[in-house]
């Protein structure tokens, strides 16, 4: 009789899979024992793989430049990574291994830049791609930037007015793009996004603003889907209607060779996903190159802005189930040793689902049963997988401690959830642990921050003088 945990996980998806494996009764994630990840540091605990950041981008480049090759298309690719994903040093460090360039959205972003080019990280023919509405301190630091030499750095265009402010700061030529103001999927609460220009005032924006303006060049369109890129018939129209914009305006401005596709890959939340992104990738140039050829101008060089797919598969947490609650003839509760709100803040905020999956005690039998987190707060709870409307974990034994991991957690959590500050109910931030290979492929691990301390969380409230 099939009543195990790894009976269910066996009958239910294709498994082992290329990061998840059993070795001696535990879960690996790329070959990394988290059983003795947990022995060493501890639970609850976050953790980032990096070298899964440099195989993410190295995929997607692979994919483009098979395609270019395959339709025969004359332009290049560029790679660009979306910082605000994750900010923090060490992603960055990793991800620029691969020459890709960089996408930023505030100002503070161009900060991180510049500190990235003292280093020697970034040079000057890296693409810096700005994005966002444009404060006051943004304009001022783009404009720094480009004052510096960096002309490769190119400001996207979200409102009427940028332009005149970025001139009037910015010493000499400088390029811009201009973003597209896309319809959002039907299903949303508004019918255009907030940022960029829309599609019908585009051509007369550039004739009026740009055209006769010899202190700017246009160089790119930026082309932005909410929802990232999806094999469905919105994302297709969308397309079509960025191209029939990116012709009309490419007919009267020489200037313009670039199309930005931003809008990211999605990245695995379940052990049943699936994705054929050297289709999607295949397409999205035959589509361009046929437009281009239809309305005979020469095809542009394509960017791409991934901040998820770059860093998303790279992270994940591990807890402890300290407890289960039995609340009524249904319903079980496993109390985690941290909380939802405040370490994965997506599940709580947009009901993102994560791969989750046990650490250890696959050869037990399982239960359904909701998860907890330590907050006070109803919303802190975690109930479904992205594949079925239920959790099965294996059963609770108060003798034998349960850990639970949730994967490809990489992107936006931290920055979500504030990083180094306060948490709902004082829930202090886990450890964190960066995990990396040596020039030999060891595994190697370094603790990249403690968990927080009762002091530090005073001191923040103001109770330190």
């Amino acid at each position: 009789m099939n009543t195990k945990y790894i009976d269910l996980i066996n009958q239910t998806f294709d498994f082992p899979q290329e990061e998840f494996k059993l070795e001696e009764k535990h879960l690996q994630f790329h070959d990394i024992d988290l059983m003795a990840l947990v022995e060493e540091y501890g639970a609850p605990l976050k953790f980032t793989y990096l070298p899964q950041i440099s195989n993410n981008i190295n995929k997607a480049k692979g994919w483009f430049n098979k395609a270019l090759k395959n339709n025969k298309y004359k332009g290049k690719y560029h790679y660009c990574y979306c910082t605000k994903s994750s900010h923090f040093k060490h992603v960055l460090n990793e991800a620029l291994k691969n020459d890709i360039h960089i996408e930023t959205s505030s100002a503070f972003d161009i900060d991180i830049v510049e500190n990235l080019k003292k280093e020697g990280k970034i040079t000057d023919d890296t693409f810096v791609i700005s994005n966002g509405f444009k404060r006051s301190q943004y304009v001022t630091n783009i404009a720094r930037l480009i004052n510096n030499g960096h002309k490769n750095a190119i400001p996207i265009i979200d409102n009427y007015e940028e332009l005149d402010l970025l001139s009037q700061e910015i010493e000499g030529k400088f390029n811009v793009g201009i973003r597209i103001a896309s319809e959002e999927e039907p299903k949303f609460e508004f019918y255009t996004s907030r940022l960029g220009i829309g599609y019908k005032n585009i051509v007369p924006f550039y004739k009026n603003q740009i055209q006769g303006n010899k202190k700017v060049n246009l160089k790119m369109l930026h082309f932005f889907i909410n929802t990232g890129i999806r094999d469905n018939a919105y994302y297709w129209n969308e397309l079509h209607k960025c191209l029939k914009v990116y012709t009309s305006l490419k007919k009267i401005c020489p200037t313009l060779d670039s199309l930005n596709i931003g809008g990211g890959f999605p990245i695995k939340n379940s052990l049943a996903f699936e994705f054929d992104y050297e289709y999607m990738v295949d397409e999205i140039i035959n589509q361009i190159k046929l437009a281009c050829e239809e309305e005979e101008v020469p095809v542009p060089h394509i960017f791409t802005e991934f901040g998820s797919f770059t860093v998303g598969e790279s992270g994940g947490a591990i807890y402890e189930v300290l407890y289960q609650k039995q609340q009524n003839d249904r319903e079980k509760w496993n109390m985690i040793n941290s909380s939802f709100i405040t370490t994965l803040p997506d599940t709580w905020a947009i009901n993102k689902r994560f791969i989750l999956l046990p650490i250890n005690r696959w050869n037990d039998s399982y239960e359904r049963v909701l998860l907890g987190g330590l907050t006070c707060d109803s919303d802190d709870y975690y109930n479904s997988e992205q594949h079925m409307n239920a959790i099965y974990l294996p059963k609770y034994n108060k003798e034998k401690p349960l850990y639970l991991g949730f994967f490809n957690t990489g992107a936006y959590q931290e920055t979500i959830g504030g990083f180094g500050g306060l948490q709902h109910c004082l829930i202090p931030s886990p450890k964190h642990v960066l995990i990396d290979r040596d020039e030999e492929g060891n595994i190697t691990t370094s603790l990249f921050s403690e968990q927080q301390k009762s002091e530090d969380l005073l001191k923040i409230l103001g109770y330190d003088n």
